[in-house]
């Protein structure tokens, strides 16, 4: 395709009744951006759910000004113009039904390396800050590229954290490149730039930074990548629809529980509670769901500064060390061996299962871990 696809691809986005979904239906009957262009204002008949009232903008003269505009603003400011039709888009967000036409992109994304989209609260407390440095710190030898959307906060610590332990990091921006929101993040997207990771967005370059743009943003952020990670969020809070997104595209979403009184974890526990993402237990559980390889030995806990062993009661001890001594002892022979009632010993098997301690099989035999 020469440039003029480019060209025809951003006057037909441009169009009032034309979004990604009709774009994609256009170019796929059409062959090409320019040929929709020429072709959809007489042709439209050809396309199933398109009348003459969606297609009755393309051919406007303002809109091929404008493209040629654009194309002059993005080649004086090295930004890369990306088309989903000519497959030049990531290829998981390709994978999308309402996948952007359309993606501006400044810097490099290696499409090849695993990405991880992590997204939270502005309003970032202790626990999740403390939460993000350990999860970059356990996956220092793995490569991947983080995802998120250049917010304050939680997507800001995420940025940062991504170039102190040298790894790419994408920022997915709600507004076209003449802006930059919020202005304290300037140096932080410069910095971004600077140590191989992009900005992308989907507007054009003279979109502002609108309410409406951060939603719409947000399936970019799920989109993109296999998993999403809610660090913190409140009710309602925009990282909630990065999560519905990622459900609807059958992506992976992790959440970190918190108290139920802490008004900044109160979206993760929803989505856990309502079965929309998996709680993070421990980073270590974490790293091997994401099927990120060598994570360190010492996330044995969520916030791990030191191994601790869990102490066992009496009954605990008593049953765990029965059950080491015979592999695979059956629960009638385990209750004969220390005189105490099936019912009694039942209850405190699952306390070991979820110490990690025993693990059970049919026939209710058990062996220590």
């Amino acid at each position: 395709m020469t440039s003029e696809e480019y060209f025809y691809a951003i006057a037909l986005r441009e169009c009032s009744q034309i979004g990604d979904i009709h774009f994609h239906k256009l170019v796929c009957t059409f062959g090409s951006a320019q040929e929709a262009w020429n072709r959809a204002g007489k042709e439209y008949k050809k396309l199933e759910g398109i009348g003459q009232r969606t297609v009755s903008d393309i051919g406007n003269k303002s809109h091929l000004e404008f493209a040629e505009e654009e194309l002059n603003f993005c080649e004086k400011n090295n930004i890369q113009i990306r088309l989903k039709h000519l497959k030049e888009i990531p290829s998981l967000l390709n994978e999308c039904n309402d996948t952007p036409a359309i993606l501006y992109q400044k810097g490099n994304i290696e499409d090849a390396q695993p990405k991880i989209s992590i997204v939270g609260t502005r309003n970032m407390t202790a626990y999740g800050k403390q939460f993000i440095e350990n999860f970059f710190e356990a996956t220092q030898s793995t490569k991947y590229t983080s995802i998120s959307g250049l917010a304050l906060g939680v997507d800001k610590e995420v940025h940062e954290q991504s170039i102190c332990h040298q790894k790419p990091t994408v920022a997915v921006l709600a507004h076209g490149f003449q802006y930059l929101y919020p202005a304290k993040n300037r140096k932080l997207s410069e910095k971004i730039l600077q140590e191989g990771g992009a900005l992308i967005t989907e507007f054009s370059s003279s979109r502002k930074p609108d309410r409406e743009n951060f939603i719409q943003r947000n399936r970019i952020v799920a989109g993109i990548s296999p998993a999403t990670i809610v660090v913190e969020t409140g009710f309602g809070g925009g990282s909630v629809s990065t999560a519905a997104f990622a459900n609807d595209y059958n992506r992976d979403v992790f959440a970190l529980p918190g108290k139920i009184t802490d008004s900044s974890s109160q979206g993760c526990n929803q989505l856990i509670f309502h079965n929309k993402a998996t709680a993070i237990s421990t980073i270590k559980d974490l790293i091997e769901l994401l099927g990120l390889n060598d994570p360190k030995e010492k996330m044995e806990e969520l916030f791990p500064y030191r191994e601790t062993k869990p102490q066992l009661s009496d009954n605990q001890n008593l049953i765990y060390q029965s059950i080491q001594s015979y592999p695979q002892i059956c629960l009638d022979d385990l209750s004969m061996r220390i005189d105490l009632p099936t019912h009694k010993i039942l209850p405190i098997i699952l306390e070991l299962e979820l110490l990690g301690k025993v693990k059970s099989f049919s026939g209710r035999q058990f062996i220590a871990i």
